[in-house]
C-alpha cells in the first residue's frame, strides 16, 4: 500500500467531518472493517480506495501518498461540469498561488 495510507485516510476523514462509521456505512464495510484500515492493519481494495477517495472528495494518489503535494479545491462550482483539461487547468492555477505563498 501507498506510504502513510492509514495516516492519510484518517486525516481526510477527519477534515471531511465524517466519523468512522458515517464513512464505513457510506462505503459499505462495517465500522471495525474500517477501523483496521486507519490503524494499518488491515488494507482495503482498489475498489474500495475508490469509494472512500469519492466520499471524501480526494484523490487515491493522495491516500496513497503519490501526490509530491496534495491540493485541494474547495469551491461551490453550482453544478457546473469542468472538462478534464479545466481540471488539470484548475490544479495547474491553485499549485501557482501556493508556491506564491512559499
Amino acid at each position: 500500500m501507498g506510504e502513510n495510507f492509514n495516516e492519510n485516510l484518517k486525516e481526510a476523514r477527519l477534515k471531511s467531518g465524517l466519523s468512522q462509521k458515517d464513512l464505513s456505512e457510506n462505503i459499505g464495510v462495517a465500522k471495525s472493517t474500517y477501523s483496521l484500515y486507519e490503524s494499518g492493519k488491515r488494507e482495503p481494495n482498489v475498489d474500495t480506495i475508490k469509494k472512500i477517495a469519492s466520499v471524501l472528495n480526494v484523490s487515491a494518489d493522495m491516500l496513497l501518498g503519490i501526490d509530491d503535494e496534495p491540493v485541494a479545491i474547495a469551491a461551490h462550482l453550482n453544478g457546473k461540469d469542468f472538462t478534464k483539461e479545466q481540471w488539470n487547468r484548475i490544479e495547474s492555477f491553485a499549485k501557482f498561488i501556493k508556491q506564491e505563498e512559499d
